[in-house]
């Protein structure tokens, strides 16, 4: 089994590599966009677009030129990789995966990548990167495998080096042979089919009072002036604080998931429509804007899109499976009789069948249901049917239900990050 896998590290540079990297990152800015704004021209004169070596030459052409002789400090490679980048660009909109490719702006698109030419030092830590020498890095774990290319890029005044990698593992065999059903929320971010529950951690939440001071700061600063450069990046390592922190949690809690099932059955959410504004139009003009746009705010805070993603290929490298099924009706429908109907969930965290009396936490029910359609879904029965109930389904509902409640006052967080969950 081939695995590909990056690593990133925090770099070290002199002040003197600090200005290269950046005049490096700006020439590949400079080469990307030049390159979009002929293919555009282009189709625009009704000519057919460049491939990859047509733009190779006007690289050429464009570094010979005396107003763009300064593209001959960059790195070849890491000029002809923007445009492989851009070639990328196209394709993945050509084939439905990516809007059309946009003009990238300066200090939102600091990278630039080396393909070949470089060393890592990992006894030493430091690496040797073309025309920019050793480097200092704050290595946090070994790098397994062959490095195939290294990635410089520029986030809130630090530089970052991910190394690509790639090497033969033997296919994994599941430490589990358990599988859950999962049902993400804002109150809760996760719940578990097997009656555990993680709790949010709500980033942005966290920091939601000191980001809003120092963006009324940056407001009150005269534009482009040293405090107002100064107040931006206080704004920016606010915002980059806000990003590590719900990186981290992401990371050990779907490292923890990965390694204590065989099978994870989450929902198919398009999280990109649930969290669209509904302000609406001048003519058409939205209904409970604000209540939306505070919606919004915590289900894009709680980061469920990365969950699904990361999960995905842990589940892969750890030898299980990831199955997504669709998301329709599970937190209506009971797990003991397959009832659906709109009035089983009464409130926002409370369950009760209408039909059955079964009462039990919302989110525990909808992660009953997910694992259930799973379950169908890898068996290859119909998943459309989700009112049809069965004796599995009702005997795990009622397992779970009982040892649900706890038999002592409050839970507690344990080791794993995982709640015991309750209604």
């Amino acid at each position: 089994m081939l695995r590909l896998q990056a690593y990133q590290f925090e770099l070290k540079p002199t002040g003197e590599q600090q200005r290269q990297m950046r005049r490096f990152a700006g020439a590949c800015r400079f080469v990307f966009n030049k390159a979009l704004a002929l293919q555009k021209d282009r189709y625009q004169r009704g000519e057919k677009k460049l491939g990859y070596a047509g733009l190779c030459k006007e690289l050429t052409a464009w570094k010979s030129q005396p107003e763009t002789l300064w593209l001959n400090e960059s790195p070849s490679q890491t000029l002809q990789q923007a445009l492989k980048n851009l070639e990328e660009a196209y394709k993945n909109f050509f084939e439905k995966r990516a809007d059309f490719p946009e003009f990238k702006k300066k200090g939102v698109y600091d990278k630039f990548r080396y393909p070949q030419g470089f060393k890592i030092d990992q006894a030493n830590r430091r690496v040797l990167l073309p025309k920019l020498g050793w480097m200092r890095v704050r290595y946090s774990r070994e790098v397994l495998g062959t490095p195939k290319n290294i990635t410089i890029s520029q986030s809130c005044g630090k530089w970052y080096a991910s190394i690509q990698t790639e090497r033969e593992v033997e296919q994994p065999i599941p430490r589990s042979s358990s599988a859950v059903g999962i049902d993400v929320g804002i109150a809760r971010f996760a719940t578990l089919s097997d009656g555990s529950y993680i709790e949010s951690l709500n980033s942005f939440k966290r920091h939601q009072d000191r980001l809003r001071r120092a963006q009324q700061s940056l407001s009150r600063k005269t534009k482009f002036s040293n405090n107002w450069k100064k107040a931006k990046a206080k704004v920016q390592k606010i915002h980059s604080r806000i990003a590590h922190v719900r990186q981290d949690f992401l990371h050990k809690t779907t490292t923890t998931i990965s390694k204590s099932h065989a099978m994870v059955c989450v929902e198919d959410l398009q999280v990109r429509n649930m969290s669209k504004s509904a302000a609406g139009s001048i003519a058409a003009p939205g209904r409970n804007v604000k209540a939306k746009s505070g919606l919004n705010k915590a289900i894009l805070d709680q980061g469920w899109s990365e969950f699904r993603r990361q999960l995905d290929y842990k589940l892969v490298w750890a030898g299980g499976w990831l199955i997504a099924v669709p998301p329709h009706n599970t937190s209506r429908t009971c797990p003991c009789c397959g009832h659906v109907s709109a009035d089983n969930r009464q409130t926002q965290a409370r369950f009760a069948c209408m039909e059955c009396g079964f009462v039990e936490n919302a989110d525990l029910v909808g992660a009953i249901n997910v694992l259930n359609r799973g379950m169908k879904m890898l068996e290859g029965q119909d998943t459309a049917d989700a009112s049809a109930g069965c004796a599995s389904t009702a005997r795990i509902a009622c397992e779970v239900s009982g040892a649900a409640r706890p038999t002592a006052a409050g839970t507690h967080r344990s080791d794993s990050g995982i709640t015991p969950c309750h209604p």
